[in-house]
């Protein structure tokens, strides 16, 4: 028995030793915290503009013997996890080197370059733009202002707080009605008059999608005149249209500045001792910058030259009949500095940001007791506090109007605030929630839109966040089309999802409404901060 026993424990022992020596093989352990520090991996944390390339890069680094692997996320979702935590990531490339230059650790990100360029524009039916005198002219920002103030134009856009398109396209309008300074200073973006005009730049605005991607999908899915997104994704959309018969965008660059992305692709410095990580960089970097790669780009819509002119383009692609002139200089703004942009941002929330009509629909049924109407109560805890909501710039402006209905099977309380920022009540309100009763996820989805619906359009953007964390057992979507219809809304319902509530039913009302279903069964606060974006 002793002789089997020891024989055991040496057979143990050999397995543990090759089981690390394989393991140990891919895979280095800091022993001090647990964390895996390489896996021979080679990671990007990559912008959702330059998913297009993901195959290309990946069949590249596999020719060479680099495992690639990408995670999208937008631009300054981007900054904030670099912020908080790069070792998991090796390079980042993202759409505007002045996202870098906002990172907390300025020398976390080395070797950076330009990839490919892509301008944020406005692109307006053909058909509109030829009403507006747009065609074939110079064409000012002042002149889109005059047409958004004589009420001629409105359009969709991308959240400036969390996506690099709407971000850029505000500081770009903010410096052209500064006068396109040198430098733009806080002092000057306090100007009254530049207030004014930032105000009715965004009372232009119909609708806000939290991401481009989205930003796309509305468009296609709606009926609006305008969009400001990146020249390629506007190139992308045209192509689209004009397979389906439909009229396309036209093009605007106004000759005082438009905000121009470099798409550089950077290394994170982690371990400045790490050689081969290096070289792994670099040559995915060179890839990048290479003929072959350039060529492609320029096939999805990505310029390959900065600002200077070029003849020899695809026309098809850099199409002049929709307001493409590859012969013109593009004016890039010059961006502020990180503190100038900090407070522009505040501004455009507190001040400048079209004013919204959210109505929060909350499931209090009786499946939400416990755990469920916890979470809940912490999330409007969160959104509805200003101090917390800020931290990810999602806070409500004096302006805002707040709506909050409650049900189970039927439609409970019906809260309001007298101001966006005073939701003291609101969170008392909230906290004495408690959960009874069935599911009716369409009364209070048709209560909802009877409050919007007597909004002025022109004053308030308006929406609807819908959460359930069961299937509806009472209610009609029936009725909730048929008023929809009827009165010719255009008033998203985003819904929540959570517990066990139906996809199927929730993606019924999106469709309709042109909205989107975001995931709540990860976590309710996440998905409340995620569709506070789209408002």
């Amino acid at each position: 028995m002793k002789g089997k026993k020891k024989n055991n424990i040496i057979a143990i022992i050999i397995f543990l030793f090759l089981a690390f020596w394989l393991f140990g093989r891919d895979y280095e352990i800091d022993f001090n915290d647990g964390k895996k520090i390489n896996d021979n991996v080679f990671r990007i944390i990559s912008s959702t503009s330059t998913s297009k390339m993901d195959d290309k890069l990946i069949k590249y680094g596999k020719k060479n013997g680099i495992k690639v692997e990408i995670e999208h996320y937008g631009d300054l979702e981007i900054v904030d996890i670099l912020n908080n935590d790069s070792k998991p990531y090796d390079a980042v490339w993202i759409s505007n080197s002045l996202w870098l230059y906002m990172l907390d650790n300025s020398y976390l990100t080395t070797d950076s370059k330009s990839i490919v360029i892509d301008p944020v524009v406005m692109g307006i039916t053909k058909s509109k733009a030829e009403e507006l005198g747009f065609i074939d002219k110079e064409i000012y920002n002042n002149d889109i202002l005059n047409a958004i103030r004589d009420g001629k134009l409105k359009y969709i856009m991308a959240s400036v707080t969390k996506t690099n398109t709407g971000a850029t396209s505000y500081l770009s309008f903010l410096n052209s009605m500064a006068g396109s300074p040198e430098v733009l200073t806080e002092e000057m973006i306090e100007s009254d008059n530049l207030k004014n005009d930032l105000k009715d730049f965004f009372k232009g605005v119909e609708r806000v999608s939290g991401d481009e991607l989205y930003l796309t999908e509305m468009y296609n899915n709606g009926d609006y005149n305008a969009m400001i997104n990146y020249e390629s994704s506007l190139i992308e959309i045209n192509q689209s249209l004009v397979k389906q018969g439909k009229e396309p965008l036209y093009l605007i660059y106004p000759v005082d500045g438009v905000a121009i992305n470099d798409m550089p692709f950077a290394y994170i410095n982690n371990d400045s001792t790490d050689e081969k990580n290096k070289e792994k960089f670099l040559k995915l970097q060179s890839y990048l910058r290479s003929d072959d790669a350039i060529k492609l780009m320029q096939e999805y819509g990505y310029r390959s030259w900065y600002g200077g002119t070029n003849e020899k383009v695809d026309k098809k692609i850099f199409n002049p009949e929709w307001g493409i002139d590859t012969t013109k200089y593009l004016k890039d703004m010059k961006y502020p500095s990180k503190k100038v942009i900090s407070k522009a941002i505040s501004l455009y929330i507190e001040s400048f940001r079209k004013p919204t009509h959210v109505v929060f629909c909350l499931d209090v049924s009786g499946s939400m007791n416990g755990n469920g109407l916890n979470e809940l109560k912490e999330a409007m805890n969160y959104i509805l506090d200003k101090e917390q909501a800020s931290q990810d710039n999602l806070q409500f402006s004096d302006n805002d109007k707040i709506t909050i209905i409650t049900f189970n099977n039927k439609v409970k309380d019906i809260y309001n605030t007298r101001y966006g920022n005073e939701t003291n009540l609101a969170i008392d309100d909230v906290n004495k929630l408690y959960a009874n009763g069935g599911t009716n996820i369409y009364d209070p989805s048709i209560e909802a839109l009877k409050i919007l619906k007597d909004d002025d359009s022109n004053e308030y953007t308006k929406t609807v966040i819908l959460m359930t964390d069961g299937r509806s057992n009472a209610g009609s979507y029936y009725e909730l089309s048929k008023y929809y219809k009827n009165n010719k809304l255009d008033i998203p319902i985003y819904s929540i999802t959570f517990g066990s509530s139906s996809d199927d039913e929730l993606n019924e009302i999106a469709d309709l409404t042109n909205a989107k279903v975001f995931d709540g069964k990860s976590g309710l606060l996440k998905a409340f901060t995620e569709v506070r974006s789209y408002n």
